[in-house]
This record gives structure tokens, C-alpha cells and sequence, in this order.
């Protein structure tokens, strides 16, 4: 297929997320990528050229999905998947076998912790966990056999912001390679692959999908690397359908405007929330109190729409705040144009014990949000209303 755009060109993150994976325009063709619902494709023999199969993961319709996205990150190649946590699956699966090692950061989102430290043991696949922010965790991790580091960039729930740089760096001198998912961040406010990490993942389900109404993944990276994740995900089956594909090209489009108003709707809150009596702690990249608000002015175009708090009072106040709420929503996910706010201790991270999340910075009373593109002094008023409620219902 021909485009409009092509990687390497000097276009803008909106530019790219408008016109890249769209064919070049001709009399009677369509403006918009059509949806090519259709399972199988004529092919009779090699000389027909590659062999289309909806589950291989290039139907036409994600095949430009692959490209649009692989433009936004500044990567070679992206495959789209039904679902981010199929993108991390695949992506671990095609990079270790039997008897090889990983090593990857504590703060996870609580599916991935699952699949390193349960799923993948059943496969003979081990994984040595470590605190990223302590000197010299990821080099005394190493085995031979470690074939990835895997973090998240900004981290969920805690929004910590861990630098990318000299994990490449170190990985880069030992053979290993770096799966980083940048779901928090979206390719708008952060391009992980210009960083030099080799698998950026993303839960395509929030920002790039943006409205709440698909489930999707995806995995970019080098060409190389991504026929390897190909060639996993024709085993196990977790290709994107035609229709979520169309759908998240569509959110794709809108990207960066809507990144625009949730990074300055995330600044607002928290630094609003940041001087209310009801919250013991905020947790923003953007706020100078965040232990890394340095680093993350130097990586992030934007600090997101991701909110954390820990109510005074905890988790009872938690569960009254929530439930004081009118408008934003009380829903798991994150990253569309609605504001949505959970406890990650009911969600993501209920598997592990109040010790354990306790010692990863997720007191009972945390509480995430996920900051839509409402008018910010409406999504103020109603935070307002419900912190002063429970506080007093507290009180009780």
C-alpha cells in the first residue's frame, strides 16, 4: 500500500495521527481507512503474494492501524492486538523460552505482575523483581539468561516516573532487550522508542482509543522484533478485529487535542487537590512535589491525565468519597474523555495483600483518577462536594 505519510518524515504527533497508515488520496478512493470485515482473502499460491488471514494480524484495516501507530511512536513496525495485556503476553512470549530470565520493576500494573511472577513460572520462564529507583537493581539482577527488563513509564497506580536512559543504556551493553509500557503516558506525551527502548507497549484501550468503548493493544518496535511477535500471536490467537481496529484508528485521530486538555485538567486537579485538607498526598508528575518532577520534565511533553490520592481517614473515607461523586464516574480503566476514578485495592492491584500494596505506595484510601476532558471547574465542584461529604460523614 502507498501512504500519505512515511516514517522518518518531520511530522507533528497530530499530523502523524491524522494522515499516517492512510493510503494516497485518488479519484473515488476513501478519505477514511475502511473496514475490511472479512476473516479470509484470495490466495491461491506463494506467487499471490504474502498470505492474508484476519487472525495473522494483516487484514488491511490493522495494517494501517500498525503503521499509524508505529509513525506516532518514531518505530519501525506496530502490531495491534486485542488487548494490552495480549500485547505484553506476545511480546514476552516470542522474547523468552524455557529456562530464560526477566527482570522487571515492582510497580506493575497488577495483570502484568500476575503473568511474570505466575504465568510465565509455568512456562519456564522466571522473573526477578526490583525497585527501579534503587542504584544498581537492574545490574545485579542479571543472569545469563535474562533476555528483557520490563517496566512502566509512568507507573500504575503510583505515577512514578521512571527514566528509560540508563536502562537502555545498561541493557544495550549486556544483549538484553526493553519492553517498556508507556499506556500512562500515550505516544503524545512520551515516545519511548526515540529513548532507544525496543517493545513499547500500550493498553490501547485508554488514550489511544480515548472513548471508552473498545479493548485493544498493541506492540511497536523494529521489524525484526515485531515478526517475532507476529509469529506468537498467530499461535495463541489474540489478533484485533477489523471493527476495533477502525475504531482505534478513529480515537487515534484525535489524539493529541485530547491529550492537550487532559494534560492541563490533570495539572489543575491535582494541584487543587494538592491544597485540600481531606487529601494526605498527591501523586502528579507535574507537581513539584512529586519525587520526579525532574526527570519527568525532561521525558514528558505532557504530564497526563492521571491523578493519584490518598484520602485522610482511608479506606472508609475512600468509599464514601466515591460514592459522593455525581460526576465522574466509579469505573475501572482509564485514559477516555470521561473522568473516571477507582481504588486500585477493588481493581488492579486486589491481588496482593494490604502489606504488600502498602509497600508499593497503595494505602487503603488511595485513590486513582483517570481525569477526563470535562470543563475543569465542573470535575473541581464535584470533587469538592463529595471530600467534603465523606470528610463529614467521617466525622459521624
Amino acid at each position: 500500500m502507498n501512504h500519505t505519510a512515511k516514517p522518518g518524515e518531520p511530522l507533528g504527533p497530530s499530523t502523524r495521527g491524522v494522515h499516517s497508515g492512510a493510503r494516497n488520496p485518488s479519484p473515488g478512493a476513501p478519505v477514511v481507512t475502511p473496514i475490511y470485515q472479512s476473516s479470509t482473502f484470495f490466495w491461491g499460491a506463494p506467487t499471490d503474494g504474502e498470505l492474508r488471514y484476519t487472525r495473522y494480524g494483516n487484514n488491511p484495516t490493522l495494517e494501517a492501524l500498525g503503521e499509524k501507530v508505529a509513525m506516532l511512536e518514531g518505530l519501525e513496525a506496530a502490531l495491534p492486538t486485542s488487548s494490552g495485556m495480549a500485547a505484553m503476553a506476545m511480546t514476552l512470549l516470542s522474547l523468552a523460552e524455557s529456562g530464560d530470565h526477566l527482570v522487571a520493576s515492582k510497580h506493575l500494573y497488577g495483570h502484568t505482575y500476575a503473568l511474570l511472577d505466575s504465568e510465565l513460572p509455568r512456562r519456564g520462564i522466571s522473573t526477578t523483581f526490583v525497585d527501579p529507583f534503587e542504584e544498581g537493581a537492574w545490574e545485579r539482577a542479571l543472569r545469563p539468561a535474562t533476555r528483557a527488563f520490563v517496566f512502566e513509564v509512568p507507573t500504575n497506580p503510583t505515577l512514578r516516573v521512571i527514566d528509560p536512559r540508563p536502562v537502555v543504556s545498561l541493557a544495550r551493553e549486556v544483549g538484553v532487550r526493553v519492553v517498556v509500557d508507556g499506556t500512562f503516558a500515550s505516544p503524545a506525551n512520551l515516545r519511548l522508542g526515540e529513548l532507544g527502548v525496543d517493545v513499547v507497549i500500550h493498553s490501547a484501550t485508554k488514550y489511544l482509543g480515548g472513548h471508552s468503548d473498545l479493548i485493544a493493544g498493541v506492540a511497536s518496535g523494529c521489524e525484526d522484533l515485531i515478526r517475532s511477535v507476529r509469529e506468537t500471536l498467530k499461535l495463541y490467537g489474540p489478533a484485533l478485529d477489523p471493527h476495533g481496529a477502525w475504531l482505534l484508528d478513529r480515537g487515534i485521530r484525535t489524539l493529541a487535542v485530547r491529550m492537550d486538555r487532559h494534560n492541563a485538567n490533570g495539572i489543575g486537579l491535582a494541584t487543587w487537590l494538592e491544597s485540600r485538607p481531606e487529601v494526605s498526598e498527591v501523586s502528579y508528575p507535574g507537581l513539584p512535589s512529586h519525587p520526579d518532577f525532574l526527570v519527568a520534565g525532561e521525558l514528558l511533553a505532557g504530564y497526563g491525565g492521571m491523578v493519584s490520592m490518598v484520602l485522610e481517614g482511608g479506606g472508609v473515607v475512600a468509599d464514601s468519597f466515591c460514592g459522593a461523586l455525581r460526576l465522574a464516574r466509579v469505573a475501572p480503566s482509564l485514559g477516555g474523555v470521561e473522568t473516571l476514578v477507582c481504588q486500585p485495592r477493588y481493581t488492579s492491584h486486589r491481588g496482593l495483600t494490604p502489606e504488600e500494596r502498602e509497600a508499593i505506595g497503595i494505602p487503603d484510601g488511595f485513590v486513582r483518577v483517570s481525569v477526563g476532558i470535562e470543563d475543569l471547574d465542573d470535575l473541581i465542584s464535584d470533587f469538592q462536594r463529595a471530600l467534603e461529604q465523606s470528610a463529614t460523614e467521617a466525622r459521624r
